[in-house]
């Protein structure tokens, strides 16, 4: 059964490069959301439901249910799989994402959400400047370029249309997470500025989760944090194994 490892937005499939090298498996995919330096499938119009069935969809070639791990956007997505499709799942791991009716959006989210606002954003975004400003939330130098580099249009239309699927996200998944029935592991920083870490304890109580771990660190844990979150993976994983 793989580790199946969902990103967030505005990230790729790269922002686990941390993590990966210091897991004892091999058995890992980490997943390239349609329009993240990824094709997008005819008639795929990124909304947060269909980036749900997408999952699925990847999650149903596999023999077995997965371990699957999400952050950010890969949060609300890889809980929302769990609660739709426990079969599929045989743990998860997920944070620094709200599912909750209560957690008001970021102020670059609601840009995103408003039509034209978001558009004229996208528009004068500078790679340069937006790389900067991801490094002040402690993403690594290089990473934070690459980032930035990867934000092509098909990318900056994907998460347009994917906030604006998104603004009642909350209330709507909200009550689906008490449908989750495998072993859950909640993560988060400390100092997230966009999703305040009240929210993994909410999100721990909604699932039932085994551990609620706090880093002493922003959003981007999984890059400024790698060894205690692999840490945190194998001995979660280890105690699923062991209870079977």
């Amino acid at each position: 059964m793989p580790a199946v490892f969902i990103h967030g937005v505005p990230d790729t499939y790269r922002v686990w490069e941390e993590v990966l090298p210091r897991l004892s498996r091999s058995d890992v995919i980490t997943l390239a959301l349609p329009g993240f330096d990824s094709a997008v499938p005819d008639g795929f119009k990124a909304t947060k439901e269909e980036y749900v069935n997408w999952i699925i969809g990847q999650l149903e070639q596999q023999s077995e249910p997965v371990d699957l791990v999400g952050h950010d956007w890969g949060c609300l997505l890889t809980v929302r799989v769990a609660s739709l499709r426990p079969d599929l799942v045989r743990t998860w791991a997920a944070g620094g994402g709200p599912v909750s009716k209560d957690y008001e959006w970021h102020e670059l989210a609601k840009i995103f959400q408003t039509p034209g606002a978001g558009e004229e954003w996208m528009a004068k975004l500078d790679s340069e400047q937006f790389s900067q400003r991801l490094e002040q939330l402690g993403v690594p130098p290089a990473l934070a370029v690459e980032a930035a580099v990867q934000m092509d249009n098909r990318m900056k239309d994907s998460i347009l249309r994917l906030y604006r699927s998104a603004v009642h996200v909350g209330s709507e998944w909200e009550p689906g997470l008490a449908n989750i029935t495998s072993p859950g592991l909640v993560f988060w920083g400390i100092a997230d500025e966009a999703c305040p870490v009240e929210f993994a304890d909410r999100l721990g109580r909604e699932t039932r989760a085994r551990r609620v771990l706090k880093l002493n660190a922003g959003h981007w844990f999984l890059l400024q944090k790698p060894v205690e979150v692999a840490q945190a993976l194998e001995e979660h994983w280890q105690a699923a194994a062991a209870s079977r």
